[in-house]
């Protein structure tokens, strides 16, 4: 996949507009007055809206421009043309962005046609949608790190992909949970607690909760090993492991758990073995955060991972539709999936296209003595700019892997209500073949089709005795709603 501009490159880039790589010098004074202008550009190009939560350091420095000088003339040129799209495609986005209606994780952002050619400032939906997306943790492949067990790579570069796309969608979750879907990326330090907190949460270290040496470990069940590539369900069944051991080790040292939310992996018939759509089954969503609540009966938040295959060699047409409402949902963590066998993170939608973050940006574990990828959990004035991404990139959604796993936060019971409404509603809408399916309950078998049996309408509850804590029931069958 072709590396684009963005915050968090490597300083090794060979790109052109990178930082550091200077422009050819000029003996002649026209020479210089071009280089000039030519660097003049550029430091408008990224301290344009793209570059949003940069734009602050330089902000003394703007008031100080003249309305009539060159630099002044150039900065509102090129916010215009960001505004009207040439920018996404000077950057190298495959498609600008039109004036269709945008959906990121769950929140509608309208880019009228009117909106984008008359505003020069982008005090508009096209600037609402970026502030957005560059608020976004952006999680890459990293090098330099510990090597990972008892291998010896100290890099994911050109594997770890799915690890990182996933680490995306969980911090987005820790994100919704402590901070709020409305959470923008502060331009003022120190920064909170709880946003550091996260961050360090998915350093590269075993020290770190969620980590990418502790994602293998937890894994290794599923296949998950350093070097080797790994499907959204192994994925998902990791972070499962993952969380499970993570919350057993804080309870049994300070009484606590790390993970503030139940985890439910959604699955089908056998643990998926047979195929057919995944089944949400409230009655074992509600025995999870029993669970969590140390036998409770309080709902508590929840995180769904649903993870499916759309097709054979490629994504059937039939569920595109499907999958761009997903992300309409107000419960929307987004889709771990992109083009066979290179995993992205899709946060959003417009027309036929996916927009995404990319983690296949190659980053230093330390970068310098004032910027490190790994954040100190009580470092309050880190530099966090190699975890935001301000370039969007964007993907047909037929050339989507059909292997992919789409996640789900539920704040409470009433939030999780709505998500089953939206998506019995989904279901509706598939024409026999949906995404997944909403159930009550779980019934064993001879109590759903054996005629004589006494249970009469066969609404008996779930027994929650057979569940192993993943939402599991081993041989048992769904009643659809």
């Amino acid at each position: 996949m072709t590396s684009l501009p963005g915050r968090g490159v490597s300083p090794s880039s060979s790109d052109p507009l990178c930082e550091g790589n200077a422009a050819p010098s000029s003996s002649s004074s026209s020479g210089q007055d071009l280089k000039q202008s030519k660097n003049s550009i550029l430091s408008c190009v990224f301290s344009s809206p793209f570059s949003i939560f940069e734009a602050h350091q330089d902000s003394s420095a703007n008031r100080s421009l003249k309305p009539h000088s060159g630099s002044y003339a150039w900065s509102r040129f090129l916010r215009r043309i960001a505004c009207t799209g040439s920018m996404w495609r000077f950057l190298g986005a495959s498609k600008a962005l039109t004036s269709s209606d945008v959906w990121f994780l769950g929140k509608c952002y309208k880019l009228s046609s009117e909106e984008l050619s008359n505003s020069s400032d982008c005090e508009s939906g096209n600037a609402a949608f970026l502030e957005d997306f560059s608020s976004r943790i952006w999680i890459t492949y990293r090098k330099g790190f510990d090597a990972i067990s008892d291998s010896k790579y100290t890099s994911d570069v050109n594997w770890g992909c799915m690890v990182r796309s996933s680490q995306m969608l969980v911090a987005q979750a820790l994100i919704f949970h402590h901070l709020g879907r409305s959470w923008r990326k502060p331009s003022q330090k120190p920064y909170s607690p709880e946003y550091i907190g996260i961050l360090h949460m998915f350093g590269d270290s075993e020290a770190c909760a969620f980590s990418i040496h502790n994602l293998l470990q937890a894994g290794k069940s599923y296949g998950l090993a350093a070097g080797s590539w790994v499907g959204p369900y192994a994925m998902c069944r990791a972070w499962q492991t993952l969380v499970c051991t993570n919350r057993e080790h804080h309870e049994a040292v300070d009484g606590n758990g790390n993970f503030p939310m139940a985890l439910y992996v959604v699955s089908g018939d056998e643990d998926g073995e047979r195929g057919g759509a995944p089944v949400v089954c409230i009655d074992v969503a509600a025995q999870l955060c029993c669970d969590f609540n140390k036998n409770q009966s309080t709902w508590s938040p929840i995180l769904l991972l649903v993870p499916l295959v759309l097709g054979l060699d490629k994504l059937n047409p039939r569920y595109i539709p499907l999958l761009k409402e997903t992300l309409t949902f107000p419960q929307s963590l987004g889709i771990l999936g992109g083009k066979p066998g290179t995993s992205t993170y899709i946060a959003g939608v417009q027309d036929d296209r996916a927009l995404y973050l990319d983690p296949h940006e190659v980053q230093l574990w330390v970068l310098s003595t004032s910027q490190a990828v790994d954040i100190a959990a009580d470092n309050l004035e880190a530099d966090t700019s190699s975890y935001h991404c301000s370039t969007v990139r964007d993907l047909a959604l037929d050339l989507i892997d059909p292997s992919l796993a789409i996640g789900f936060y539920c704040r409470d019971k009433d939030d999780f209500d709505d998500f089953c409404s939206r998506a019995s509603e989904l279901v509706d809408k598939a024409n026999g073949a949906p995404l997944f399916t909403v159930v009550q309950s779980v019934q064993p078998s001879k109590q759903m089709y054996n005629e004589e049996s006494s249970s009469g309408d066969g609404m008996d509850s779930i027994n929650v005795e057979g569940l192993d804590g993943s939402g599991e029931t081993g041989e048992e069958e769904w009643q659809i709603l």
